[in-house]
């Protein structure tokens, strides 16, 4: 961040390699989805020397050599690794997803890094991604992330620096806007025809000299005299802020008595900000123009990664226990210590296999080595879960990733990240220990999927596979969820949302050959009595030799709600004898787990046996089986049978300026407002009840009403009665065995 001589120290073709931790740095770039996460990478590894001017390494790969998915979509939809090596240092730059259907990939770069560099695109109307961005921001803030903001796309037509500054002053330091300060001014050329200025270099604000980069290589030149002005406010308020974060309480007051503090002092303060978390600069950077070696800023970018940014060693470490759950004692980033790593990714390669991207906190990583993998069991929506798992397995080759390469590792050290091929069963969260110590690391917290799609397979050829395919899907991805509902005996695969579900499909066609159709989600519904009725059971057949023979007398009364079947037996004389007395209860209960009215299991009744008649030859257990259903089946003629479906309890949380149309659409879809509560950051809380059918596709509606802002969670409550009007559609589509719309859950009542 200071002035000193940069020579790139990378080898395109070669893989980054580091000796000891303290020279390793963990960064994540964060973004809203089209910010140039991605270009930016690029842009760094070309200033770092890993590609040629090209764009390219040795054999013609890049770092935008993703996955078929990826190219198809024109968009990240996985987090990736690019190692880099610059000034001695060994950086792991991983490249998150900026679309909201995919904020697992970005927990899962936040588990592996140690700093976060959030990327803001001044071509993008602020409106549109404030939401989203500071969703993204209080994700890094919720882990204490050390945080720098970098802007790009600045050469576009009617941006502004200034109003990019103010911008993410008000989005992103709300509670200081004075934590988010800018550490150079940008500089730009003339103005073309279509409005772009394009962005020829940086000033500092600390050193006050300009960094020119119009001749595509960095040269240092002092700034014009009618730069000089705005050059010394931003300064002021710069210096201003770092002391305001200094430990050392006397330089306010030699600077507010007119003191000048010497640079090297404040640059020694801003690093000690940025590595805890309290303070964010905000630089811009464009990419290299064509046969230039360096884009705009990036020298500035990866000054402030290796300098200013925390390294491995200095980052508070999960607790770990047991598998047991025994406390053990904290970790130490020491490549001696016992092994302890993380699958922070799991991916499928066509040639390899099954590849996982590994985090090792503590201890050393060797090809061939044998490591115990320990995984949570994670429990899912609707009874969907991962059974906790164990196993010794032997590590295959380690590797580092750059595009769709692997380049070959000797060993991983503590702090660093590699990829590590036939872990055998390993899921992504799982830990890696020693096989003589198993240890399991405290999880990192994934949001719940709540977005539900429902597949069959295609074919006869696609059944076998389908479950296969189901399963390698969620170990890959913790944010997927496999449900095997039991009531409407669908397979459903429980998503982040449209374009989650979107990339699951296409993975499991591409990727395992399996070819599936999606069908409308069914919420599970249940019948209940409405008035007490009576029914009558007679089963009486005889076709030579043994009949059969079995009648029985019930009544059938309604129960409060969570009841369940209640059977009570109330025979008096032996009319029905002892031992078939248990076989008219399990004929009502088997009946009732059909259903009696629309074919959904029936709840909250009492069923009384009164009465009966038998034979002393032909009455039989399944005689009185089939008389109990029958009786059953007539008491339900005879009353109505009401059709309840699943209430679900649901907070949205949302800012203040969508209070009113969360709940008017709420409303919409016969829900119950039944508080709100105000929370941190001018948002509120929604607490609703809302029919299960009706938000079946909620986790979108409500991510396009709120412009990305809102978010929800839901919970089962309870089963309650149907409107009328569409329990009758209901019935109506059982008889013509059609399905209707409200059951996908779309939201149409």
């Amino acid at each position: 961040m200071g002035d000193r001589t940069h020579t790139h120290t990378g080898a395109a073709g070669r893989a980054a390699t580091a000796d000891r931790p303290a020279s390793v740095r963990n960064v994540v770039l964060v973004g809203h989805s089209g910010s140039g996460k991605t270009t930016l990478v690029e842009a760094l590894a070309l200033t770092a020397g890993a590609l040629n001017r090209a764009g390219r390494v040795e054999d013609g790969a890049t770092v935008s050599d993703h996955d078929e998915i990826e190219q198809r979509r024109r968009r990240s939809v996985q987090l990736s690794l690019v190692p880099v090596e610059w000034g001695g240092y060994k950086i792991n730059l991983l490249d998150t997803p900026g679309y909201a259907d995919f904020v697992g990939e970005l927990r899962a770069g936040l588990r592996a890094a140690d700093a976060a560099l959030f990327v803001v695109s001044a071509a993008q109307e602020a409106d549109a991604v404030a939401g989203t961005a500071r969703a993204l921001w209080e994700e890094c803030a919720a882990v204490g992330m050390p945080r720098a903001v970098v802007v790009t796309h600045l050469d576009t037509a009617r941006t502004s620096f200034d109003e990019m500054t103010r911008i993410c002053g008000r989005i992103f330091g709300h509670d200081d806007p004075d934590a988010v300060l800018p550490l150079y001014l940008p500089v730009q050329g003339p103005e073309g025809p279509d409005g772009h200025a394009p962005l020829t270099g940086l000033t500092g604000l600390l050193t006050q000299r300009v960094l020119d980069y119009s001749s595509g290589e960095r040269r240092e030149t002092p700034p014009a005299d009618d730069r000089r002005g705005p050059l010394l406010e931003a300064r002021a308020r710069l210096i201003e802020g770092i002391i305001a974060e200094s430990e050392d309480e006397t330089l306010m007051e030699r600077y507010l008595g007119g003191g000048e503090i010497d640079a090297p002092i404040l640059v020694e303060d801003l690093e000690r900000a940025v590595a805890r978390g309290s303070f964010h600069p905000l630089l811009t950077a464009a990419p290299a123009v064509e046969g230039a070696r360096q884009g705009v800023g990036t020298v500035e970018l990866l000054d402030l990664i290796t300098r200013g940014f925390p390294s491995p060693v200095e980052r508070t470490l999960p607790a770990v226990t047991t598998p047991d759950g025994a406390p053990r004692p904290a970790p130490v980033c020491d490549p001696s210590a016992p092994l302890l790593a993380e699958v922070v990714k799991t991916s499928s390669d066509p040639y390899v296999g099954r590849v996982s991207l590994v985090r090792v906190f503590s201890g050393t990583l060797r090809p061939e080595d044998t490591v115990h993998v320990c995984g949570h069991g994670l429990s899912g929506p609707g009874g969907g879960a991962r059974p906790r798992h164990e196993a010794d397995v032997r590590a295959g080759a380690l590797s580092a990733p750059f595009g769709k390469q692997q380049r070959p590792l000797d060993s991983c050290i503590a702090g660093d990240l590699a990829c590590v091929s036939k872990l055998g069963g390993a899921e992504t969260g799982d830990t890696l220990s020693g096989d003589g110590d198993p240890l399991l690391m405290e999880p990192w917290v994934m949001p719940d999927p709540l977005l539900p799609l429902a597949v069959r397979a295609h074919g006869k050829a696609d059944e076998d596979r389908l479950s296969q395919g189901l399963a390698r899907l969620v170990a890959e991805d913790p944010t997927m969820r496999l449900e095997q509902n039991q009531d409407t005996h669908q397979v459903v695969l429980w998503c982040m949302g449209e374009a989650h579900t979107e990339v699951a499909l296409e993975r499991l066609r591409s990727r395992y050959g399996v070819q599936v159709d999606a069908e409308p989600h069914r919420v599970p519904l249940r019948e209940t009595f409405a008035s007490r009725a009576v029914g009558h059971g007679r089963h009486v057949k005889q076709s030579g030799g043994h009949g059969q023979y079995a009648v029985c007398e019930i009544e059938v009364e309604p129960l409060p709600p969570g009841t369940g079947i209640e059977f009570v037996d109330q025979v008096v004389g032996g009319s029905v004898p002892r031992q078939f007395v248990a076989s008219v209860e399990k004929g009502v209960r088997a009946q009732a787990a059909r259903g009696v009215a629309a074919g959904h299991p029936l709840v909250d009744v009492r069923v009384t046996l009164v009465d009966g008649k038998s034979h002393s030859v032909d009455s039989s257990d399944a005689a009185f089986q089939t008389a109990g259903a029958l009786a059953l089946r007539e008491a339900a003629a005879t009353t109505r049978v009401q059709l309840l479906e699943p209430v679900a309890e649901v907070g949205v949380l949302v800012p203040d300026a969508y209070v009113g149309a969360v709940m008017s659409d709420l409303a919409g879809r016969r829900g119950r407002v039944v508080g709100t509560e105000q929370e941190a950051g001018e948002r509120t809380l929604v607490r609703a009840e809302v029919p299960e059918a009706e938000i079946g596709r909620y986790t979108v509606d409500l991510r396009s009403l709120t412009h990305g802002a809102g978010r929800f969670d839901r919970a089962y409550a309870r089963h309650e009665p149907m409107p009328p009007q569409l329990a009758d559609r209901i019935r109506e589509a059982q008889e013509n065995s059609t399905k209707v719309s409200w059951l996908t859950g779309s939201g149409a009542s």
